[in-house]
């Protein structure tokens, strides 16, 4: 029987569903969350385990159907009971692939609305400025992080809206983390700019890599969207802190940070109609199959690994991998790609090496809690973008 252990609580017109998702997929947690409405009569049900929702119910509805339906409500209470769940995993689509869905169905009217006022932010799909301003489409959906750990904040800065923090091309070896407001991750693009996230409250601006590498330039440019406030974070106290911890950890937070990269650099290319010189080798082979998630964890030694959405017998690349990268079913991971949204396929001169991942589990569960925030920021950011790919 489920310990009746209540860890979050709160009211969805100030918690959103989305901000549960991120909180509890942070986190890893395991449990039900239980949601109110006022206007209707029956409660809604999400089932997490570590992190992932694998099933719910929400009056006739069930599975992913009835999570669309309870991102309609947008007023009511919700309460988070950590335990053990015993459902059937029915849902396979990944946190961000969900709540990404959801907001669309949102603004285009196929979910219902229900109590409240939607908030213009909370709508799902993705602009593209042009040379004269104009939009294609909307803004994409505020991604809100955990609550700030202060232990690493060193110093505050403000920024007006409009300021650019970070400038595509640069150099840089510090990370902010944002007390207030919002910013805008754009990339310019031939006759335009390339919108990729919205941050607000507890995401970070930069990654590990970051100051991992003494030279990094950044990849993408990030805007103020109205006033801002950040905290600077201490990159000497967490770079002392990354070298402490296991080859094999260490390796897979930067094979995440590349897979960021690698992914922003495919989004743009698919923009400008190019292919980003990303084709797959003609003498391939299938090493993870889509969808399966009964696959290990593997490091590469040598050769390439693709990562590849599905299409009928035929494969669309996203990314490639390389030699000291990290692929397959890590279960504290969730990119919104490999296994269950994307499929694997390598070079013949592939050689990869088991990676343990019971044993990097148990030291991902004592890491500072900054640390795991910091890759489920990138795993989030990861998901966003090939959510955008998708949609191109």
């Amino acid at each position: 029987m489920m310990s009746e252990k209540s860890v979050l609580a709160g009211e969805l017109n100030f918690v959103s569903l989305s901000d549960c998702f991120q909180i509890l997929g942070g986190n890893n947690s395991t449990g039900t969350l239980q949601l109110t409405n006022p206007n209707i009569p029956a409660s809604g049900v999400i089932y997490f385990v570590d992190g992932n929702p694998v099933d719910a119910t929400s009056g006739s509805l069930t599975g992913v159907e009835a999570i669309y339906s309870l991102f309609g409500w947008v007023e009511g209470s919700f309460r988070f009971v950590e335990g053990p769940v015993s459902r059937p995993v029915v849902i396979t689509n990944s946190r961000m692939e969900i709540v990404l869905d959801a907001m669309r169905m949102l603004d285009d009217g196929v979910t219902k609305r229900v109590g409240g006022t939607f908030s213009q932010e909370n709508i799902d799909s993705f602009r593209f400025r042009d040379s004269d301003n104009s939009t294609t489409t909307r803004e994409p959906p505020v991604i809100k992080g955990p609550f700030v750990d202060y232990m690493y904040v060193v110093d505050e800065e403000g920024f007006r809206d409009g300021t650019k923090i970070v400038t595509e091309g640069g150099h840089g070896n510090w990370i902010w983390v944002i007390l207030e407001g919002m910013v805008q991750v754009t990339r310019e693009v031939p006759g335009g700019t390339l919108d990729l996230a919205r941050l607000g409250e507890g995401c970070f601006i930069g990654t590990v890599i970051s100051f991992v590498e003494r030279h990094y330039m950044r990849n993408v440019s990030v805007t103020a969207v109205g006033d801002l406030q950040v905290g600077v974070l201490d990159t000497q106290r967490l770079y002392q802190e990354y070298i402490a911890l296991s080859k094999e950890l260490q390796t897979l937070i930067v094979s995440l940070d590349g897979r960021l990269q690698k992914i922003t650099d495919r989004a743009a290319a698919l923009y400008e109609n190019k292919n980003n010189g990303l084709k797959l080798p003609e003498k391939k082979k299938l090493v993870l199959k889509q969808g399966n998630p009964k696959e290990g964890g593997y490091a590469i030694n040598q050769g390439n690994a693709y990562l590849v959405t599905q299409k009928g017998n035929g494969y669309r690349p996203l990314i490639c991998l390389e030699a000291g990268d990290i692929f397959g079913n890590i279960p504290f991971i969730d990119a919104g790609l490999e296994p269950r949204n994307a499929a694997v396929v390598a070079s013949e001169d592939l050689k990869v090496s088991r990676v343990d991942t019971q044993v990097l589990q148990q030291e991902y569960k004592q890491l500072p809690a900054i640390f795991r925030n910091l890759m489920e920021g990138v795993c989030t950011c990861v998901s966003m973008t090939t959510h955008l790919i998708n949609s191109l």
